[in-house]
C-alpha cells in the first residue's frame, strides 16, 4: 500500500488513527493496535511475503535473547548465526536471481544443473533486514534485548518506515515503544510534515518522472533532451525519496515517535563526501557504524583506508539492487570519496578562493547527475548509450521534445530547483526565529499552504494514476 494511494488516505490512515486515539491511554494497547495495522499494511500488497517478515522477526527475537544470556564465544556464535540468517534472506530474495543469471552466462556448461530462478522481491526487505541486523549487533554490544515480542515486532514492522525507511535504530525508539506521549501539537506537526512529503512526491516527483521516463526509454536522443532527462531524474529521485521520508517522519510523529532526519538538502553539498552525509543519512550512518568503523574506519594506513572505503561503497551499491549498474554506481562513489579523503578536500575546501569552491561544487553536482544516469539505467550498455547521448558533439540543438519538456514544465522546473535547495527552509527559520506573533502567523500560513497543496495533490491522484515510488524497489 502506497502512502499516496487513495486506499491509504481514505481508509487505512483514518481508521488506524481513530482507533489509536480511541483506545485507552496505554502503550500496550497502542502497540498491539499499531502492530496489527502494520501487518495489514504490509500484507495488503504482498500477503505471502508477510510470512518472510514474520520469520525474520521471530528468528532475530530469539537470536537476541540467546545472545543476552551468554558471553564470549557462545555470544559471538549467536551473533554470527543472526547476521548469517539475515544476509541469507537478502541473498535468496534479492540477489539469487541475479547471481544465477551471471553464473549461467559465465559458465554455459552449468546451465543444465543451475536453473534460473524468478523469486519475487519482498517490498522493503533491505530496510527491515538492516534494522534487524543493527538490533542484534547492538544487543551483542550491550544493548538490552527486548523481552516483549509485540514491542520488538512493532520496531521491525511499524508501517511508516517499514518499506522505504528511514532505517531506525532500536536504541533510538526503545523508550518511545515502551513509554511515549502524544499531544495535539505533536500530531499537528506530524500531519503537516506528512503533507509536505505527500506534496513533494505527487506534485514534483511524479511530474519529473514523466520527463525522465520519456528520456530514458527513448532509442534516440539529442544531447539537450538527454541532459533534461538526467536532470529530471535527479529531481525525481530526490523528491521521491525525501518526500517518502518526510511522510514517514510525519506519520511517526503523529503516533508519538521521533525518527531521525534522512535528508539535509544534499544537492547543496560542496563535496561528494558531504553529499553522502546529506543523502539517505540513515543508510550512510548504518554502513559507518556497522561496517566502516569495525573495519578500522579512517584511523588506519592509506592502504587499509582505501580497502575500507571500497568495501563500504561496494556494499552500498549492491544494497540498492542486484544489477551491475548499482555495483558500478557504488564503486564510482567509492573512488571519488577515496580521492577526496586522500587529498583532504572536505577539510581544505573552506580555505580555497571562491572561484575554486564554486568550480568544485559544480563538479560535485555534475558527478551526482552522471551517477544518477548509471543508477537509473537498465544495464551498463544502456547507461553508456545514454551518457554518449549527453556528450554527443553537435547534439545540443533544441528539438521538439526538449522544448516541450522545458516549456510545458517550466513551473515545475523552477519549483523543483528552488525546493531542492535550503532557501525555503532558511527563510522559514529566519521568519520564525523570534517567536511571538510573527512566528505563529508564519506557521499558520505554512500549514495552510501545505493543506491547500495537499488537496491539489489528492485531486491529481484522482485524475492521474502515474504514481511510482523508486525506493520501493530496494
Amino acid at each position: 500500500m502506497l502512502f499516496t494511494s487513495l486506499e491509504f488516505l481514505i481508509l487505512f490512515l483514518p481508521i488506524t488513527t481513530a482507533v489509536y486515539f480511541l483506545l485507552p491511554r496505554d502503550e500496550d494497547a497502542w502497540n498491539v493496535w499499531l502492530l496489527m495495522a502494520s501487518l495489514f499494511f504490509y500484507a495488503w500488497g504482498e500477503p505471502t511475503f508477510v510470512l518472510v517478515m514474520l520469520l525474520s522477526i521471530g528468528l532475530n527475537y530469539l537470536f537476541a535473547r540467546a545472545m543476552e544470556k551468554r558471553e564470549g564465544r557462545k555470544k559471538r556464535f549467536w551473533l554470527v548465526c543472526a547476521v548469517s540468517v539475515n544476509i541469507g534472506l537478502l541473498l535468496v530474495f534479492k540477489y539469487l536471481n541475479f547471481l544465477l543469471s551471471v553464473l549461467r552466462g559465465w559458465l554455459p556448461f552449468a546451465q543444465g544443473f543451475l536453473p534460473q530462478t524468478h523469486i519475487a522481491l519482498p517490498i522493503g526487505i533491505s530496510f527491515f533486514t538492516f534494522q534487524a541486523v543493527s538490533y542484534v549487533i547492538d544487543v551483542y554490544r550491550g544493548e538490552p534485548a527486548q523481552k516483549s515480542i509485540v514491542q520488538f515486532s512493532l520496531y521491525i514492522c511499524f508501517f511508516p518506515q517499514l518499506i522505504a525507511g528511514p532505517i531506525v535504530r532500536y536504541a533510538a525508539v526503545r523508550r518511545e515503544i515502551e513509554h511515549r506521549g502524544v499531544s495535539l501539537k505533536g500530531f499537528c506537526r506530524g500531519l503537516t510534515r506528512f503533507m509536505l512529503g505527500f506534496n513533494k512526491k505527487v506534485l514534483l516527483s511524479n511530474v519529473f518522472s514523466e520527463i525522465a521516463g520519456e528520456a530514458f526509454a527513448a532509442t534516440s536522443l539529442s544531447a539537450g533532451m538527454a541532459w533534461a532527462g538526467a536532470l529530471a531524474f535527479t529531481l525525481q529521485i530526490y523528491f521521491d525519496f525525501s518526500g517518502y521520508s518526510d511522510m514517514a517522519i510525519g506519520l511517526g510523529r503523529m503516533f508519538g515517535f521521533h525518527f531521525m532526519e534522512n535528508f539535509d538538502h544534499p544537492y547543496a553539498s560542496r563535496t561528494v563526501t558531504e553529499f553522502w552525509r546529506r543523502w539517505h543519512i540513515s543508510l550512510g550512518s548504518w554502513f559507518r557504524d556497522y561496517v566502516y568503523f569495525p573495519l578500522g574506519g579512517s584511523r588506519v594506513g592509506k592502504g587499509k583506508l582505501i580497502r575500507n572505503l571500497l568495501i563500504v561503497w561496494c556494499l552500498t551499491g549492491i544494497w540498492h539492487g542486484a544489477n551491475w549498474t548499482f555495483l558500478m554506481w557504488g564503486l564510482m562513489y567509492g573512488v571519488l570519496i577515496i580521492g577526496e579523503k586522500l587529498l583532504n578536500i572536505p577539510r581544505r575546501i573552506g580555505g580555497w578562493p571562491l572561484p575554486f569552491r564554486l568550480a568544485y561544487r559544480l563538479f560535485t553536482m555534475l558527478t551526482v547527475v552522471l551517477g544518477w544516469v548509471l543508477f537509473n539505467a537498465d544495464s551498463l550498455p544502456h547507461a553508456l548509450s545514454y551518457l554518449q547521448s549527453m556528450f554527443s558533439p553537435g547534439g545540443m540543438a533544441a528539438d521538439g521534445r526538449l522544448l516541450h519538456a522545458l516549456w510545458e514544465y517550466r513551473v515545475f522546473w523552477a519549483a523543483g530547483i528552488v525546493g531542492a535547495t535550503p532557501l525555503l527552509s532558511r527563510l522559514g527559520k529566519r521568519l520564525t526565529a523570534g517567536g511571538g506573533v510573527q512566528s505563529a502567523v508564519v506557521a499558520w500560513i505554512g500549514g495552510a499552504a501545505q493543506l491547500f497543496l495537499f488537496l491539489v495533490s489528492i485531486s491529481c491522484l484522482v485524475m492521474n494514476a502515474h504514481n511510482p515510488f523508486i525506493y520501493f524497489n530496494f
